[in-house]
C-alpha cells in the first residue's frame, strides 16, 4: 500500500525545522530514520500533510560526554548506539538495549530519537531511558528538558508538542553491572515484557537498583517495588525471585492483547524476565 499524497521538506537547521512545524501545527511530522513513521503512512493509520526530514541536520548525531554525563544526539541510530564504545564503558545498558531493538536493517535506520518520541508500548529503548533516569531535551520556541518519568505519557503520546524537536538525550554513567532481558512477540520484535537493569553493589550486596519496564502497560514505568526489594540485599537466588515478584506490585492496568499476550500473561512473564535480567546484571 501507499501513503497518501504528502509534502516533503528537508530543513538544514534545527531552526528552520522548528519553524516549519509551528506553521504546519497538527498537519506536519517529523521522520527520522523512518522505522515507524513509514510503516503508519503505508498503512494509512498516519496520513501526514507535510512530512519535516531530518536527515541533514548533522548536529544532532553523535555521543559525546559532558559535565559527568553522556549526551546523545536524537538522530544517532541504534546501531550506532549498540556498536558505541563510549557507552560500553560508561553506560553498557544502552548498548546492550539497542541490540535487541528490531534487526539489523532497522537498528541502522531507525534512531533513538525516533523511537522515544514514538513511544511505543513495546518498544525497547524507554525501559532503559526509565531506569537510567535519563533527560530528554526538546527545542521548539524554547528549549526544555523533561525527566524520561515524565516524557512517557501513553501508548504511541510523548511529552514532545507537535511544534517541538527531540535534539537529545542526557544519561548518567553506571557501573557494568546492567542488563536488558525480553520476551519478544517473534514477527515484529517488540517487546511484550522488557526489563532493563542496572545496579550498585558492594561486594554481594546490592546498594541500589534502577528498573524500567516495557511492554507489559501502555508505556514503560519504574519498578519501585522491585528496587525497595534489592536494596540492602545480598543477590542470591531466592532474593532475586523475590524481588522480581514484587514487580506485581508495580504493574497497573496491563495491556490486554490475547493475539499477542493477555495482561495477565504479561504479568505472570514480568516476573521471570525481571529476574532474568537482575540475575545478568550482578553477574557482569
Amino acid at each position: 500500500m501507499f501513503a497518501a499524497p504528502f509534502e516533503y521538506h528537508a530543513p538544514k537547521t534545527v531552526q528552520e525545522a522548528v519553524k516549519l512545524l509551528t506553521r504546519f501545527r497538527d498537519k506536519g511530522k517529523v521522520i527520522a530514520g523512518g522505522m515507524s513513521l513509514i510503516p503508519l503512512m503505508k498503512f494509512r493509520l498516519a496520513q501526514p500533510k507535510q512530512v519535516v526530514d531530518l536527515r541533514n541536520l548533522k548536529q544532532l548525531q553523535g555521543i559525546k560526554e559532558a559535565r559527568g554525563k553522556l549526551v546523545i544526539g536524537a538522530r544517532t541510530t541504534h546501531a550506532e548506539l549498540e556498536s558505541s564504545k563510549v557507552l560500553m564503558a560508561k553506560c553498557p545498558l544502552i548498548a546492550q538495549t539497542a541490540a535487541h531493538v528490531g534487526d539489523q536493517q532497522v537498528r541502522n535506520r531507525g534512531t533513538i530519537g525516533g523511537s522515544l518520541v514514538h513511544a511505543d508500548p513495546g518498544a525497547d529503548l524507554p525501559a532503559a531511558m526509565i531506569a537510567l533516569d535519563a533527560e530528554m531535551t526538546l527545542h521548539g520556541k524554547t528549549t526544555r528538558t523533561v525527566k524520561a518519568k515524565d516524557f512517557f505519557v501513553d501508548a504511541l503520546q510523548s511529552a514532545a508538542k507537535p511544534n517541538e524537536i527531540l535534539v537529545s538525550v542526557r544519561v548518567p554513567a553506571t557501573s557494568a553491572k546492567t542488563a536488558y532481558v525480553k520476551l519478544a512477540q517473534q514477527a515484529s520484535g517488540f517487546a511484550l515484557v522488557g526489563a532493563a537493569v542496572a545496579l550498585e553493589m558492594k561486594g554481594a550486596t546490592c546498594s541500589a537498583a534502577r528498573v524500567g519496564i516495557t511492554g507489559v502497560c501502555s508505556k514503560a514505568f519504574r519498578a519501585s517495588a522491585v528496587e525497595a526489594a534489592l536494596a540492602g540485599k545480598t543477590l542470591d537466588k531466592q532474593t532475586i525471585q523475590a524481588a522480581a515478584d514484587a514487580v506485581m506490585k508495580d504493574i497497573r492496568h496491563p495491556l490486554e492483547d490475547p493475539l499477542n499476550g493477555s495482561g495477565e500473561y504479561r504479568s505472570a512473564a514480568a516476573r521471570t524476565i525481571v529476574a532474568r535480567a537482575i540475575e545478568q546484571a550482578s553477574a557482569r
